[in-house]
């Protein structure tokens, strides 16, 4: 693993020297022999399972119907980047449906010369490509707006998730397909009941879209829009349409329901932003925070993840004292653009209380702002597209709470 300069190379070597000194050293005894299994283990599977002793699991909002809500990733479980698919979020408007691939076809039509009619099989044939990519719901940290916001991380920011995706560029078909003239959007419409339907400008479809068919090695789940679906990097997930089976050109967006109802942002004033696709930079601790107790004073590594739909994360920094002060945190390598970097800075917890939040910087220059800057200048009649600064309490006992209940 790389580091990120000097200030984080003295953080390791602190961090090493405070280990090898035996500060968190703790004298266990050593194993019998009795404790040891003396008969066979569990047979070999067709799939493979995860240890019985692993708890983490997706948190539920509960909603009037179970085929619709949300289900969101256990970012304080979480280890490295790489979101399990088995604990990917989940958003949904009409429920998961079964599709057999070897049915289902993708229709390119509208503003185009050569309308296309693509099976699975078809798609699978062309060139592919894999790209690691976050993907973030548009509401997601959407209770932060509120005066009581959520009691932990999953709950605050388990609405982002970050996958290998496998697929082919959405600009390949439409090129095959020969694009009229006066054509500036394509309509996406996926083939769950509720016919999901996304307006896109053309010059982002012919830049990084994928038609997505794999996920983390294998093929999508269904709950993650098998066989097949958008990936819109750095998008807001609403427009990477599941299950996708429709994509036509057309010379104006479509104002669906989606996209002017929902997952617009209103202002103070108002009027309401629309089509604001990209997530803004983020960063949030997951250890510790909300729900967790530190066991005892003493050293930790503070621990999150940052992302930006802009690119490449350039720079976090952590503050123990409520925002007073602020220090470099060490980017995990390799940092790769829109997609979850995990940062680190070892601290020192003496038994007393402390405010402890993250900051995050993109390439493009933008820093993750304060809620109360958000607010300033949003207001909270929105419930999307939040990206404040989390502010989590370690209480003397070890305890962590949100700050803002």
């Amino acid at each position: 693993m790389k580091d990120s300069g000097p200030s984080s190379r003295r953080q390791l070597l602190r961090m090493s020297a405070a280990v090898g000194g035996g500060l968190l050293a703790r004298p266990d005894r050593p194993r019998a022999a009795e404790d040891m299994p003396s008969e066979l283990g569990a047979p070999l599977g067709p799939y493979g399972d995860r240890s019985p002793f692993e708890k983490a699991v997706r948190w539920r909002r509960d909603t009037k119907t179970p085929q619709t809500g949300s289900s969101f990733t256990p970012l304080e479980d979480s280890v490295g980047t790489l979101t399990p698919s088995s604990l990917h979020y989940e958003r949904h408007h009409s429920g998961i449906p079964t599709i057999d691939p070897s049915r289902h076809r993708l229709l390119i039509h509208g503003m185009v010369e050569r309308p296309l009619s693509l099976s699975m099989a078809d798609i699978r044939r062309l060139p592919s490509v894999s790209r690691i990519f976050v993907l973030e719901c548009g509401g997601n940290s959407g209770s932060e707006w509120a005066a009581k916001t959520a009691p932990d991380v999953q709950r605050s920011h388990g609405l982002a998730s970050c996958s290998e995706w496998n697929g082919v560029p959405l600009s390949l078909v439409l090129t095959e397909a020969r694009i009229r003239s006066g054509a500036a959007w394509v309509i996406a419409e996926g083939a769950d009941a509720c016919r999901m339907e996304r307006s896109i400008p053309l010059p982002k479809a012919m830049d990084d879209i994928l038609l997505a068919y794999g996920q983390n090695g294998e093929a999508l789940r269904p709950a993650q829009g098998y066989p097949l679906r958008l990936i819109i990097p750095g998008w807001e997930g609403n427009a990477n349409v599941k299950w996708l089976h429709s994509l036509k050109l057309a010379d104006q967006p479509y104002m669906a329901r989606d996209e002017t109802a929902k997952y617009t942002d209103l202002m103070p004033d108002g009027k309401a932003r629309l089509f604001s696709y990209q997530m803004e930079a983020k960063s949030v601790i997951t250890f510790p925070s909300g729900g967790q107790t530190l066991s005892s004073p003493g050293l930790y590594e503070l621990t999150g993840l940052a992302w930006s739909g802009h690119g490449r994360i350039e720079r976090v920094e952590i503050t123990t004292d409520g925002g007073r002060n602020w220090a470099k945190a060490l980017l995990q390598e390799p940092r790769l653009p829109i997609a979850f970097t995990r940062f680190r800075l070892p601290w020192r917890f003496d038994g007393r209380e402390a405010v402890i939040a993250s900051r995050a910087t993109d390439e493009s220059g933008y820093v993750q702002p304060t809620r109360d800057a958000l607010i300033a200048v949003r207001g909270t009649n929105s419930a999307y597209h939040y990206n404040g600064i989390k502010l989590w309490k370690v209480h003397a006992d070890g305890t962590v709470t949100n700050v803002e209940v």
